[in-house]
């Protein structure tokens, strides 16, 4: 079986950024270089065959009216891709978004959206993918009611910054083991907010086909991550009463012992049986990607269920020329 590179980055809307971190101009018009080429070139050095992108610009004026999920999708060489607007609207210096309110909700872009709305600049998270797609989905997360302070690229100390839309993309693909499911998010910088969404994209994607990836920037570290999802996964009602009918199945095994015991005139010694061991969510990649020049924190997020960990090859997170977040990329057979 053929490994696959499965990879997640947040653009910072394909911002360059200098060696010390701090923020580059786009390439100017007269340059010869497209305002897409420096995005372009760190999409394609990833060799990925599934990847997730947060903080994606379409049409917006600080990124060179670029739709960037279709500049990734040819640079990688996608054969399909969708990009989910979370908001429509322009950036706003620190406060936050400016939103259009002629296009108040989630709308989804693909292939057959390019050149379209180009009148109507937005912001969101995509998927794009060299594999077969047998089905897509997408949804909206509000924003939290209030936000935090944070450092910003190019800004000095803390910078008060409202939280914003955020959306979720979820493909079931084909992989030469059967389908799989992948789903592409960026979550809430709000502690608390963010485990919400997560825990709601588990229940989302609960009717979708095993095995799932969930990639990202979380904005969460450590093991909160995988935690959160299982919590998630005990809240699932499918998953419940398996559980439910496991545990009844093996107490009339241990009632029927005990009875045939008891007519055989037999005492027996009690044995345990072994519970049936489940794999949990886990971590495909533990590696900071955050902040791109000096990566202290892991935001950026490869989870799974019911992918062996024999199948999960080795991970990496590669500085790139845009973006304040490294990529974040694992090799896994499915």
């Amino acid at each position: 079986m053929s490994q696959l590179r499965i990879a997640t980055f947040n653009l910072l809307h394909g911002q360059p950024l200098a060696a010390d971190g701090s923020p580059l101009p786009f390439p100017p018009p007269v340059s010869g270089i497209e305002a897409a080429d420096p995005l372009g070139e760190a999409v394609a050095g990833l060799d990925a065959d599934v990847l997730a992108l947060q903080e994606v610009d379409r049409y917006q004026a600080r990124s060179g009216l670029v739709d960037q999920a279709a500049a990734a999708a040819k640079a990688m060489g996608a054969a399909d891709w969708r990009f989910a607007a979370a908001l429509h609207g322009r950036p706003a210096p620190v406060a936050g978004w400016v939103p259009d309110p002629a296009v108040p909700g989630l709308q989804v872009y693909g292939p057959a959206d390019i050149d379209t709305a180009t009148d109507l600049p937005s912001y969101g998270t995509a998927l794009l993918t060299r594999l077969p797609v047998r089905h897509w989905r997408a949804r909206r997360f509000a924003p939290a009611p209030f936000g935090l302070p944070l450092r910003v690229a190019g800004r000095r100390g803390l910078t008060p910054v409202p939280d914003e839309p955020r959306a979720a993309v979820a493909a079931v693909l084909e992989g030469e083991r059967g389908p799989f499911t992948v789903v592409a998010t960026h979550l809430s910088f709000v502690p608390g907010w963010n485990m919400a969404q997560l825990a709601g994209i588990r229940r989302w994607i609960a009717d979708l086909p095993k095995p799932y990836l969930v990639l990202g920037d979380f904005n969460l570290i450590g093991a909160m991550p995988r935690t959160v999802l299982g919590g998630a996964t005990v809240l699932d009602p499918q998953t419940a009463r398996q559980r439910r009918s496991e545990r009844l199945r093996r107490r009339d095994l241990r009632a029927a012992r005990r009875l045939r015991a008891a007519q055989a005139g037999v005492r027996r010694r009690r044995v345990r049986e072994p519970r049936p061991r489940l794999q949990g969510w886990y971590d495909l990649a533990k590696t900071p990607t955050y902040p791109s020049h000096n990566p202290a924190v892991q935001f950026d997020h490869v989870l799974a269920i019911g992918v062996p960990r024999t199948a999960v090859g080795p991970a990496s997170a590669p500085r790139a020329a845009v973006s304040d977040h490294r990529p974040l990329i694992v090799e896994v057979t499915l």
